[in-house]
């Protein structure tokens, strides 16, 4: 069954939304604050597209989907349920990228929040992440709106990262 929340839509990706995909992905503004902040030609598109469809591997809904408006059908993004393993533990992220002329319009918040009530109430399962590089304060606010806090800095890929979470590992880790 599809998520779906208030204006949104989410499906999974195929070959077909290439173009799309290349558009978040070629946008500098957009790619700011993602992996090394480096925009995609077509190869690296194509590269990342394929990752998609090895995350829907994990899991039915699982993976980044695009978000299309329900009013017209429009693609304004994509977000998703993204299985990650930090620091050895595997951990289900919520991520959400929109599209920059769409920015402004509550749909991360939107689309996070139908991520977490799908994840509780289908998947059964409470604690998920959002991982947001410190200057990207825009996201920190939607993981912050949805009742994530920060738990823990890391270095992923040679960044900076903060790891955001619905229930903190802190406690258990300062106990190991």
């Amino acid at each position: 069954m599809a998520i779906q929340s208030e204006r949104l839509v989410f499906r999974p990706y195929t070959d077909k939304d290439f173009n799309f995909l290349v558009t978040l992905l070629s946008d500098p503004e957009m790619m700011r604050f993602i992996g090394n902040g480096s925009t995609r030609d077509d190869q690296g598109s194509k590269e990342f597209l394929a990752w998609i469809y090895r995350t829907y591997e994990a899991g039915e809904n699982l993976g980044l989907q695009i978000l299309l408006r329900k009013e017209d059908g429009l693609p304004i993004g994509h977000a998703g349920l993204v299985p990650q393993k930090i620091e050895g533990v595997n951990e289900l992220e919520i991520g959400y990228w929109i599209a920059r002329k769409y920015w402004g319009n509550g749909y991360a918040t939107e689309a996070a929040a139908a991520l977490l009530e799908h994840g509780r109430s289908t998947l059964g399962i409470q604690r998920f992440i959002s991982l947001i590089q410190p200057g990207n304060t825009t996201s920190a606010q939607v993981a912050q709106k949805i009742g994530m806090l920060v738990e823990k800095e890391i270095v992923l890929g040679g960044k900076d990262v903060n790891v955001f979470s619905t229930i903190s590992n802190r406690k258990a880790a300062n106990h190991t």
